[in-house]
């Protein structure tokens, strides 16, 4: 199965349409196969309000800023979006975004956004989610912070609505995300305790946890995707640059190649590769009436000769003619 890659633009694009657009078209040249965005501003996602509980905490890439301040920077802002869209469109991505409230999705129907991501963060906003899911269009919902009676809340408001088709993502929510705390093994899990899709919304460095995911069964993953690191900008230092994504995508379609499917059947090289596997064979010239030992009838290698489960049963019986050294035994060699 083909995992769906996409390149998240995030605030990657710095408060420019042409960096936005030109990302775009990177993500295309990258292997993406979309693009997704997120649409809100700091009004509908916070309020301007300069107490210590809308501060962001100490040990956070954005620590000491207020809510409101990086929001107002990194939005995309909604008369973007209709180009946004179009241009990947033109280039052949699915495009697609992440609503923080009512009124985004409302925007985003008009553009005919064909899929709802719910960020891990709003995936409390049962509202929010109920929303977006009556529009019945796939539901896409990170886990980053949400624990089980959570993940089951936003499973059962889409369910409740009428829409089934939902995918869970993996996600850690610390930018950048340390290795040690991808736990990955949960992408599997989530898919048979939800009975849903599941796939990784990843923030490591590197792209080893997205190769990873992908072998663990993961049928989308999604990476913060920037031009160019040095352009800077609140989500520079956990994004990918397109050598990089390019890099993962090749890697990912190495991967889904590697993992193949489950079947015990024999592929036509596998069928020629059993020529090498071992048989019995005559080791010793042999005269009618010789008795079978382990010596004069070997397990050796080629396979064509009979299967080396009879030497067993044959040893210690009489051959019915002669035979030359190097004859593949059979069955019939053995008096009755």
């Amino acid at each position: 199965m083909k995992t769906f890659i996409v390149a998240e633009l995030s605030a990657n694009h710095n408060g420019s349409k042409k960096t936005a657009i030109e990302t775009v078209k990177a993500a295309k040249r990258a292997g993406a196969d979309a693009i997704k965005l997120q649409t809100y501003t700091a009004d509908t996602i916070t309020l301007d309000v300069r107490t210590k509980d809308f501060e962001i905490e100490k040990g956070s890439l954005w620590e000491n800023r207020y809510l409101y301040d990086l929001y107002q920077e990194a939005y995309t802002p909604w008369e973007w979006h209709a180009e946004l869209f179009d241009v990947a469109h033109q280039e052949g991505l699915v495009c697609f975004s992440a609503p923080f409230d009512k009124s985004a999705v409302d925007f985003l129907e008009t553009l005919n956004n064909p899929i709802y991501k719910i960020a891990s963060f709003e995936i409390t906003d049962i509202p929010l989610i109920e929303y977006a899911a009556r529009k019945m269009k796939p539901m896409v919902i990170s886990t980053g912070i949400a624990d089980e009676a959570d993940i089951q809340l936003a499973v059962d408001t889409c369910r409740k609505v009428g829409n089934n088709d939902i995918t869970l993502l993996k996600c850690t929510s610390s930018y950048p995300a340390p290795v040690e705390e991808a736990n990955l093994i949960m992408i599997p899990e989530l898919a048979k305790h939800f009975e849903v899709k599941s796939g990784l919304s990843d923030h490591t460095m590197g792209s080893i946890s997205v190769i990873m995911a992908v072998a663990l069964g993961a049928v989308m993953v999604e990476k913060h995707f920037i031009i160019d690191r040095s352009i800077g900008g609140p989500d520079a230092a956990f994004s990918i640059d397109e050598k990089e994504f390019t890099q993962m995508v090749k890697d990912i379609r190495i991967a889904e190649k590697a993992i193949g499917k489950a079947s015990y059947g024999l592929t036509d090289k596998m069928r020629t590769g059993r020529n090498s596997s071992r048989s019995l064979y005559v080791a010793e010239d042999m005269k009618t009436g010789d008795v079978i030992t382990e010596q004069n009838v070997r397990s050796v290698r080629p396979g064509y000769g009979l299967h080396p489960k009879y030497l067993n049963e044959i040893v210690g019986k009489k051959v019915n003619r002669d035979l030359e050294k190097g004859t593949r035994f059979e069955l019939k060699f053995i008096v009755k």
